[in-house]
């Protein structure tokens, strides 16, 4: 098993940043890539970011491009999620996830690992 702890939502106002982090232990050696998903009221959970542990490569939903920024800390076993130009469509809660097997990043079925969500507001 894995464990993920998330940190750094918050209250901000339209246009501002927040840095999102989800720090992994347990058995992290099985992961192979970790994302970002979220869920606002009313809303099914949806696909975020993902990046894969060994090579790096990033994944982002459409609606965040060139606004959010997912990275990793290899030796912290951490993955970030740099939100800037956030938007009230952006609140939500916001769940790290990890998955062991090199299947369809954007998934969220194909997670094995779960952070408890960390709420981020964005006011107009």
């Amino acid at each position: 098993q894995a464990q993920l702890v998330e940190s750094g939502g918050g209250l901000v106002q339209a246009g501002d940043s927040l840095r999102l982090s989800c720090a992994a232990s347990g058995r992290t050696f099985s992961i192979y890539a970790m994302g970002w998903f979220r869920k606002a009221p009313g809303k099914e959970r949806e696909f975020v970011a993902a990046i894969s542990w060994s090579s790096g490569r990033t994944y982002y939903t459409d609606s965040v491009k060139g606004r959010f920024t997912i990275s990793r800390d290899n030796a912290k076993i951490t993955v970030f999620l740099q939100m800037n130009s956030l938007k009230p469509e952006d609140t939500a809660v916001y769940y790290c996830a990890a998955k062991r097997v090199p299947t369809n990043p954007s998934s969220q079925y194909d997670y094995d690992y779960w952070g408890q969500g960390t709420q981020v507001t964005v006011s107009s």
